[in-house]
């Protein structure tokens, strides 16, 4: 398979992103959280609620960007591939890497006394239920295992569709990510009740769409760059000013705030966030190079590993640079964010290097820039 230029971009991109929006999330956090938001949030000044509005909702479009890259060059599924073949190819890339951090993060906090024996004891024994106490982003792993289950099913259907028959479905996906909204405006709504959460539009929301998105894009859309270029800063900058200022008028300071309904823009699949996301996206198509450059090749082939272990890396550039430092939200959340991430590479690079080393990280040894990154490639 031809390499994607793009892609790697991309995943560079997201995973950046990614530690952006946790190292954020320092600044919000009710007292006594972990390094990542609780159901229950509060802003200590102006200038936090600013910059946290600002850093934290531009970069929500990190795991939408994630879901698609992975569907861009996944769906559907290749001329004689089954279902089997998928489903092992795909397990053996992310499910020993996943497991072996879900351990280390129920394990390794002991030793700065971050969780006590009770909480290792019972994260260990939920390994196969749900994510440790102290690793909430790997929430993300689930619904892209889900994602990668479904590819086979919807496989079939994305090998025939019209473009049109195409566009009806992102149209209703569409609609779904307003649902958020509409109950909050307007209550339960088509067939939502206490008993039923499965709602007129169930079937076509959720990331499926961006996974659809992802395939309508690299069949059906034939634009050219200056079309794309111009869609797509438009829905990025409509996208970003809502993403951002949904989070900013309610963000009051001082006071404690329900987290989900602070965050009630900033979920994944609303529909600001789906526009922030495909404008990014449009962008990024427009990148027509024939060769990706090495430090982005080799960063896009580690951007896995850093995803899973980043939170270890973060929690301790939070306490040096906020917490020692007190270096305020404006330059403190992307100086973490900078930190993690190089921190992360140096540690994933000199990981992939070791014999072995692909089974904790999910990439072959990358000093030659030949592995491929395993959330987005065959």
């Amino acid at each position: 398979m031809k390499r994607i230029v793009f892609i790697d971009y991309i995943r560079v991109f997201a995973c950046f992103l990614v530690m952006l929006v946790h190292a954020s999330e320092n600044f919000y956090g009710a007292p006594g959280s972990t390094d990542m938001a609780g159901p229950q949030s509060f802003l200590a000044s102006e200038s936090d609620r600013l910059w946290v509005s600002l850093y934290d909702g531009f970069s929500r479009m990190a795991v939408p960007l994630f879901m698609i890259v992975s569907a861009f060059l996944l769906v559907p599924l290749r001329e004689g591939q089954t279902a089997i073949e998928f489903y092992r190819r795909r397990a053996l890339r992310i499910i020993p890497p996943f497991l072996i951090f879900i351990i280390l993060y129920s394990t390794v906090p002991l030793l700065w006394n971050q969780i006590d024996v009770e909480t290792s004891a019972r994260d260990l024994s939920r390994t196969f239920l749900n994510f440790p106490t102290l690793a909430g982003h790997l929430w993300f792993m689930y619904p892209l295992i889900g994602l990668y289950l479904f590819i086979p099913v919807i496989s079939p259907w994305l090998a025939k569709v019209s473009a049109k028959e195409e566009r009806f479905f992102l149209i209703l996906f569409a609609i779904s990510t307003c649902m958020p909204y509409l109950n909050r405006w307007c209550g339960e709504i088509w067939g939502q009740c206490f008993w039923n959460e499965f709602h007129l539009l169930w079937y076509f929301s959720g990331y499926l769409g961006y996974l659809v998105l992802a395939h309508y894009i690299r069949v059906h859309l034939d634009w050219s760059i200056g079309k794309r270029m111009a869609l797509g800063i438009g829905l990025t900058v409509v996208g970003a000013i809502w993403t951002i200022l949904s989070f900013y008028v309610q963000a009051v300071p001082g006071i404690l705030h329900s987290t989900p309904t602070l965050e009630i823009g900033w979920s994944f699949c609303t529909i600001n966030c789906l526009m922030l996301t495909a404008g990014c996206f449009l962008m990024f198509t427009c990148i027509r190079k024939s060769k990706t450059p090495r430090i982005i090749l080799q960063l896009s082939n580690l951007s896995y590993g850093m995803y899973l272990m980043h939170i270890f890396w973060l929690g301790m550039w939070t306490s040096i640079i906020k917490t020692g430092m007190g270096m305020p939200s404006v330059t403190a959340i992307p100086v973490i964010a900078v930190c993690t991430f190089i921190c992360c590479w140096v540690t994933c690079y000199i990981i992939s290097c070791l014999p072995g080393g692909k089974w904790v990280i999910g990439t072959e040894t990358v000093s030659r820039g030949s592995s491929r990154n395993i959330l987005a490639a065959d």
